[in-house]
């Protein structure tokens, strides 16, 4: 039963891919892809939901939290919410194609 939890919770590590103009250029230079997770996610967690929902080889995996900035909202002064980001490296031939073209 543990199992299925924990296959539960790996799918939703994974808030989405995260498309930059930093990330294009690591994903060239450095085979990795760059990942939008869940803020209490852990590195083993990323590792295991990106091999189990793409069927790729994960080297290994480093993760940054951002923080939100400070943005104003007419007179008032608000804060965008902080986020967890996950440098995902791929192993030697593997290779994740988010569009579909072959």
């Amino acid at each position: 039963m543990s199992k299925a939890l924990n296959q539960e919770r790996l799918m939703t590590v994974l808030v989405g891919p995260h498309v930059s103009e930093k990330s294009t250029i690591v994903s060239d230079k450095h085979n990795q892809i760059v990942f939008k997770v869940r803020r209490d996610s852990t590195k083993k967690e990323i590792s295991q939901a990106v091999e189990m929902m793409f069927e790729v080889e994960v080297e290994k995996v480093q993760v940054t939290n951002v923080r939100g900035k400070k943005k104003r909202f007419g007179q008032t002064m608000g804060k965008r919410a902080d986020w967890k980001k996950a440098y995902v490296t791929l192993a030697e031939g593997h290779d994740i194609d988010f569009l579909g073209a072959e």
